[in-house]
């Protein structure tokens, strides 16, 4: 039988708290807590697949990095340490990022494909993304996908 990514996120948060890892076991919980409130959403209670599971630990890793950048702003700086930290914790059960040359790549093998299909210019942007989306599902963030076409569209 595999793991599921959510057992193993209980056997690590068993495993951290045995280990008596206060920011470990914290950070693992609060990251199941989303996962059930995912879970209960909706109108029927379900097992969310790893696919999912990956997309609220993705959501989560997200939160982290943007309340770090807001509390380093606000100059609370040992919160955005733990920020940072938990979203280090987050950041090892999601798959690699992609670099910014292999996204590139990838953008720029879409803004071909989307000009062969006769989309130009800086109107293009809709399908551009709905080719590069799929392709770097959980390898790079939103923002970084839109910048990077935004950039080959201009360029």
């Amino acid at each position: 039988m595999t793991t599921t990514l959510k057992s193993k996120l209980h056997d690590d948060l068993n495993v951290a708290i045995k280990g008596r890892d206060e920011l470990r076991s914290s950070t693992l919980r609060m990251t199941l807590a989303a996962i059930t409130t995912e879970e209960v959403a909706g109108k029927q209670k379900r097992e969310l697949s790893d696919d999912e599971v990956l997309k609220v630990i993705a959501k989560e890793a997200k939160k982290r990095r943007e309340a770090a950048e807001a509390f380093a702003q606000g100059g609370r700086a040992k919160s955005a340490e733990r920020e940072k930290a938990e979203g280090a914790v987050l950041a090892e059960y999601l798959p690699k990022q992609l670099d910014d040359a292999a996204l590139d790549a990838v953008v720029a093998q879409a803004v071909a494909e989307a000009k062969a299909a006769g989309a130009e210019g800086p109107r293009a942007m809709g399908a551009v993304m709905k080719v590069v989306n799929p392709k770097v599902a959980g390898l790079a963030e939103g923002g970084r996908v839109a910048a990077a076409v935004k950039k080959h569209l201009q360029g």
